[in-house]
């Protein structure tokens, strides 16, 4: 069975408490029905990212996923001028790190967006309600569209700052 991209969202969601408490109140904070979630969590245990018995995080795992998969399994390139919510080196994550002054923004197409960029396809249509939600779980989705449309230098970046969230969280 293939890895979806919305198994991304539920496993960063997941790297930040590390437990389900139930199908519902995951699907819930992240936008998804109960069944796509446990959908979600069969496939990423399949896909060994995490454990089939205690449903925790495989971090090291997860993390090497990030990084050599999810860029060649969920590629993206930013499309058309629209108003959204900032993802990848524009978020806050990275926006401190980076200069990028000579291209436009890239943002999650969003109704309620602030910011005018090249519009980028999220991990899953719920990722921009989800992330104003969850400000630590914003900060993991837009390292990772980083690793999905970053050149070297914002992909090394994100590299970075994905394996110190989940080196922590997995020492926690």
């Amino acid at each position: 069975m293939f890895t979806k991209p919305q198994d991304i969202v539920v496993a960063l969601k997941l790297s930040l408490s590390n437990s389900i408490s139930s199908y519902a109140e995951l699907g819930k904070s992240l936008g998804m029905s109960a069944s796509e979630v446990h959908a979600a969590v069969r496939r990423l245990q399949e896909a060994r990212l995490l454990d089939p018995e205690t449903k925790q995080v495989r971090f090291e795992a997860l993390r090497n996923f990030l990084v050599h998969g999810v860029p060649y399994a969920f590629p993206v390139s930013p499309k058309a001028v629209t108003r959204g919510m900032p993802t990848a080196w524009a978020a806050p994550a990275m926006s401190d790190k980076i200069s990028a002054a000579d291209q436009m923004p890239p943002v999650w197409p969003d109704p309620d967006g602030k910011v005018q960029g090249a519009a980028v396809q999220p991990l899953y249509p719920s990722v921009p309600g989800a992330a104003r939600r969850d400000p630590e779980l914003y900060r993991l989705l837009a390292l990772a569209d980083a690793l999905r449309i970053g050149r070297a230098r914002e992909r090394a970046i994100a590299e970075k700052e994905l394996g110190l969230h989940l080196n922590r969280h997995a020492h926690a």
